[in-house]
C-alpha cells in the first residue's frame, strides 16, 4: 500500500514563489528515485525535475536555475522549489517515485494525485 501525496500548489503572481511537498509512505523496500513531472492541457506530461538516492539530479531546462528539488529522508518527504515563476510553469504538477515493496524484486512506478500550480501574468 503505497501512496504519494502533494501539496502546496496554489495561485501565485509572476515572479512569485511555491514550495511543493509529496509525503511517500507504505510497505516501501528501497526507493531508487524520486522526482516531479507536470502536465498542462494539451502537452504532454513533462519532467521537472529528480534524483536518484545515488545522488544524481536532473533539471529540465526550462527551471534551471529556478527550481530546487530536496529530501527529507526522516519524514519520507520530496520537496520542489519553484522561485520566478512564470506563466508557463501553470500545470498540474505530480509527485513520482521508483521504488520496490517489500518481497518483489522489480521496482515500479508510483504517482501521487497532482496538485495545481497557476501563475498569473
Amino acid at each position: 500500500q503505497v501512496q504519494l501525496v502533494e501539496s502546496g500548489g496554489g495561485l501565485v503572481q509572476a515572479g512569485g514563489s511555491l514550495r511543493l511537498s509529496c509525503v511517500v509512505s507504505g510497505s516501501i523496500f528501497s526507493i531508487n528515485a524520486m522526482g516531479w513531472y507536470r502536465q498542462s492541457p494539451g502537452k504532454q506530461r513533462e519532467k521537472v525535475a529528480d534524483f536518484t538516492f545515488g545522488g544524481d539530479t536532473y533539471y529540465a531546462d526550462s527551471v534551471k536555475g529556478r527550481f530546487t528539488i530536496s529530501r527529507d529522508t526522516a519524514k519520507n518527504t520530496v520537496y520542489l522549489q519553484m522561485n520566478s515563476l512564470k506563466p508557463e510553469d501553470t500545470a498540474t504538477y505530480y509527485c513520482n517515485a521508483v521504488l520496490k515493496v517489500r518481497l518483489l524484486s522489480t521496482a515500479r512506478d508510483y504517482w501521487g494525485q497532482g496538485t495545481q500550480v497557476t501563475v498569473s501574468s
